[in-house]
């Protein structure tokens, strides 16, 4: 379980959070969705301890910790493959900083290419295949950090509808079948409602959750599922008060 309580962070005088808490239950997937500008982005900055928090405390299994950068997988909204290398290197970057063994890392990462479409274009170079495919490229990379918490910032809001969808199927599987537990950033309320088993709705800064969704639909759900078009209904319509 991840558990934040108490979390500020300011930056001069610009307030973006100030006594935020939240929980990631185990093996839960957690959406938060909010306005443009809101802090989203900083609360993952700080999370990882890519910048400082001012106060708060952060704890992963009971445990406080200075930030999550070596406990959590970070996927953001960029790919960001190297691209001077092929996409199994890029996947296999996790292996050559963590000490698993190249041997085993390989074979990890040729069965996740297998189960994610990506067979055959272990030798292609990022800027040769589609945006979808280095996405799930980096989704794979994310893999093998293998970390049992998993931070996503907005991962599939580059692609297509088509892709996007496949993509949410993949990350579905993340917490179906790899157990994780899952934080994750979006601004599209309906990949919210067919993702998330916990949905907070945050509010302009300074950041704060202002309504809690607890989701116990069976996945994969329907997109016309009545009850999940009257949560989507309701938070369309405080993200458009809060000037989303």
């Amino acid at each position: 379980m991840l558990e934040v309580s108490g979390l500020a962070k300011k930056f001069d005088t610009l307030i973006v959070f100030d006594g935020l808490d939240l929980t990631v239950p185990p093996e839960g997937f957690t959406v938060i969705i909010g306005p443009s500008g809101c802090g989203k982005s900083t609360l993952f900055d700080v999370l990882t301890g890519v910048v400082p928090r001012d106060e708060g405390v952060i704890s992963w299994q009971g445990k406080p910790l200075e930030h999550l950068g070596n406990t959590a997988a970070y996927m953001q909204q960029k790919d960001l493959l190297l691209p001077w290398l092929p996409l199994m290197d890029n996947a296999l970057l996790p292996v050559k900083v963590g000490g698993i063994g190249m041997t085993r890392g390989r074979a990890e990462a040729l069965a996740l290419f297998e189960r994610l479409g990506l067979q055959g274009f272990e030798s292609y170079l990022p800027g040769k295949i589609s945006g979808g495919m280095r996405q799930r490229c980096a989704l794979v990379r994310t893999l093998m950090f293998d970390r049992d918490l998993v931070l996503l910032d907005e991962p599939l809001s580059a692609l297509d509808a088509i892709t996007r969808s496949r993509l949410q199927s993949l990350l579905l599987m993340l917490q179906s079948e790899f157990g994780k537990s899952i934080l994750m950033i979006t601004h599209d309320i309906e990949e919210a409602t067919l993702l998330a088993d916990q949905l907070l709705v945050v509010s302009p800064l300074p950041m704060g959750i202002q309504e809690h969704y607890t989701l116990s639909q069976p996945k994969p759900r329907r997109i016309d599922d009545p009850s999940l078009l009257r949560i989507k209904t309701h938070v369309l319509s405080r993200l458009k008060k809060n000037g989303a």
